[in-house]
């Protein structure tokens, strides 16, 4: 019988040792060994799947590969780590030299640098398109792109970008897509339903949810996870036995935590919208955002990320930030404690005044990461810091 995603969650781990533990065990070792000779030939041969070193592979990092690629829906995966680590390496893996990169314009700010301060060292070149406008994508193709690369939500404007609709524009030019779903969580969106080769995370974020520690993973299908596998055994941006530990055991509640995060959310949401000192609110859950209809058909739920502008510049948002007292003053997100951030000086600060009016992030915009408190204290501490 098929299980359903929070008992997958939940029951998916190793086999149990011969001390039949209830909870899996950290392995917290950097190699194994090996029966003989011959086994120790074979296994380095790859006539056998078993762990040889922890920077290929480990038992807890294959736990916790194995749950999101359940979730995912992917044939396989590996798990950095860090976020970018798992954005570099994706990307660096499938790419040569001589390759272009088709990038929505709203991404992360160090997938930006990415793009335009390190690629072009290896002759890797890169388009941006706007998210409000997938009509203008294919005359963006060129004979040289090989990779579409997205994420949604977006960070930090919490914009959609029509996943079925990239996916059906890669497919029809063999293109491979890439969506960062590291906002969404695989609990409430699954691109890979939707036309994605391969969904990229950072498990820093929803997945751990107690911001605790840094990880990253790729999945997809075995043919380009391989490559990427290929590519980070050698490079070794692997993640530690230990936070893999962490986020497979923090998997196990992400169901129950992400519908807390989101019922908050968007109760913070309804209550912006109304707010005299903010200009404009955007969750994808708000029947006012512009891709409401779109985030209703791929996704279960908003997320826990909110965006709004304060209103009265920078001046104001300066106020605000200092007003706050029980919010966290954090860049990270998906953290059970609720953290505002300003993404201008913050996670978007190497972008240039004209780059991040291109992503709308304005001087004035906040982004909130709604965490688990109860929603009248959120609420409370937001409302005063507005006063």
């Amino acid at each position: 019988m098929e299980k359903k995603f929070e008992t997958n969650a939940i029951r998916t781990q190793l086999e149990r040792t011969k001390n039949l533990e209830h909870s899996v065990p950290m392995y917290m070792t950097s190699s194994f060994v090996f029966e003989d000779a011959e086994d120790m030939r074979a296994s380095f041969a790859e006539e056998k799947e078993r762990n040889i070193y922890s920077r290929y592979s480990n038992p807890n990092s294959s736990e916790f590969i194995e749950k999101v690629c359940q979730m995912e829906g992917a044939e396989n995966g590996f798990a950095f780590a860090s976020g970018m680590a798992a954005v570099f390496s994706t990307l660096a893996a499938l790419l040569d030299s001589g390759d272009h990169v088709l990038s929505a314009r709203s991404i992360f700010g160090s997938t930006h640098s990415l793009f335009t301060n390190f690629f072009p060292k290896w002759n890797i070149d890169h388009t941006y398109f706007k998210i409000d406008d997938l009509d203008s994508i294919e005359a963006l193709i060129t004979p040289k792109t090989k990779i579409i690369y997205a994420e949604s939500p977006t960070n930090p404007g919490v914009d959609v970008l029509d996943l079925e609709a990239l996916g059906k524009i890669a497919k029809k030019h063999n293109l491979i897509l890439v969506i960062d779903n590291c906002f969404a969580s695989p609990y409430l969106q699954q691109p890979i339903k939707f036309g994605a080769d391969l969904v990229i995370h950072s498990g820093t974020k929803l997945m751990d949810g107690q911001g605790r520690v840094l990880a990253g993973i790729t999945v997809g299908s075995n043919e380009l996870i391989d490559k990427v596998y290929r590519f980070s055994r050698i490079t070794g941006p692997a993640l530690s036995p230990f936070n893999a530990w962490v986020l497979s055991k923090s998997l196990e509640t992400l169901a129950v935590r992400v519908d807390r995060h989101c019922e908050n959310a968007l109760k913070l949401a309804e209550f912006l919208e109304g707010h005299e000192k903010v200009n404009w609110v955007k969750y994808p859950f708000l029947k006012s955002h512009p891709k409401y209809e779109i985030a209703k058909k791929q996704m279960k739920a908003g997320g826990c990320v909110v965006a709004f502008e304060v209103k009265g510049g920078v001046e104001a948002g300066q106020k605000f930030f200092d007003s706050i007292k029980m919010l966290s003053l954090s860049a990270n997100l998906g953290d059970a404690r609720s953290i505002v951030t300003h993404p201008a000086s913050t996670t978007h600060s190497k972008l240039s005044v004209e780059e991040r009016a291109e992503t709308g992030v304005t001087d004035g915009m906040v982004r909130v990461s709604v965490g688990l408190e109860h929603i009248d204290d959120i609420i409370a501490d937001i409302s005063q810091a507005l006063a």
